[in-house]
C-alpha cells in the first residue's frame, strides 16, 4: 500500500474518532437537560426509603374533627389517605389541621378560617395523601408524572413521595417542606395561583412551584403577607 492510501486511511480514522467523542457529549446534554426537568427525583432520593408507587386507588376519610381555626369565612374540610400507605392517619390529619390553623397561614389574617370534619359532613374541600399512581389520576388533566402533586377538583391532592422525601429546595427541612406543600395545594383552592421569585435573596411566595426549585430566592412555606392580602 502506497503513502496516499495510508494518508487517507489515517485522515477517516481520525475523523470516526472525531465523530464518536463529539456523539458522546451530545448524548450527555440531552440527558442533563432531561435530567434538570420536571421529571426528577429529589437529589438524595436513592439513598431513602422505598415509596409504594401504586396503591389500592381507594380513599379513605380520616374520622375526627377538630375545632375552628381562624375568624373569616369558614371553609370546611376532610382529610383522605389512600388505603394501604402505612402511615397513622389520625396523625397526618392532624398534622394538616396544625399548619392551616397556624397564624402564618392563611387564616392568619382574619380573611378565612378553617375546620376538619369527618365522613357524611358537607365539606369545601378535601385534602388527600395519596400514591405517585392515584395523583396522576386525581389531578389529570394536568401531568404530574408521578413526582408531582396538584389541587385538582376540590381536592389537594398531596404526592406520597413528596410527603416522605421532600425537595431540593428544602434539603434536609423535611418538616418545612409538608407545610410548604399542604399550604401550596390549599392555595390553589382558596383561588391563589403560581407566584415567581421576585429579587435574589428574597423569600419565595408559597404559590412559588418551590417543587422546581427556588431560583435565587429563599425556599419559604408559608404565604407571604402580600399573598395573603
Amino acid at each position: 500500500m502506497g503513502p496516499r492510501p495510508l494518508i487517507a486511511l489515517a485522515v477517516l480514522v481520525a475523523a470516526l474518532l472525531a465523530a464518536a467523542a463529539s456523539a458522546r457529549p451530545a448524548e450527555a446534554r440531552i440527558a442533563v437537560s432531561f435530567g434538570a426537568d420536571a421529571f426528577a427525583l429529589p437529589a438524595a432520593a436513592a439513598a431513602q426509603e422505598r415509596v409504594a408507587t401504586r396503591g389500592a386507588g381507594r380513599l379513605v376519610v380520616v374520622p375526627g374533627k377538630s375545632t375552628r381555626s381562624g375568624r373569616g369565612p369558614l371553609r370546611r374540610y376532610y382529610v383522605e389517605v389512600e388505603a394501604g400507605i402505612r402511615i397513622d392517619r389520625r396523625w397526618f390529619a392532624r398534622r394538616v389541621h396544625q399548619i392551616l390553623a397556624d397564624r402564618r397561614s392563611w387564616g392568619g389574617t382574619g380573611r378565612v378560617s378553617f375546620r376538619r370534619v369527618g365522613l357524611n359532613r358537607t365539606a369545601h374541600f378535601r385534602v388527600a395523601l395519596v400514591t405517585p399512581s392515584t395523583t396522576n389520576r386525581l389531578c389529570y388533566p394536568y401531568i404530574t408524572g408521578g413526582i408531582y402533586s396538584c389541587a385538582n377538583g376540590g381536592r389537594a391532592v398531596l404526592n406520597l413521595m413528596r410527603w416522605r422525601r421532600g425537595a431540593d429546595a428544602y434539603r434536609r427541612n423535611l418538616r418545612g417542606y409538608r407545610i410548604y406543600l399542604v399550604n401550596h395545594e390549599v392555595g390553589h383552592l382558596l383561588g391563589h395561583g403560581h407566584r415567581y421569585c421576585p429579587r435574589a435573596g428574597a423569600r419565595a411566595p408559597v404559590m412559588m412551584q418551590q417543587t422546581k426549585g427556588v431560583g435565587s430566592c429563599r425556599a419559604n412555606p408559608w404565604p407571604l403577607g402580600y399573598e395573603r392580602g
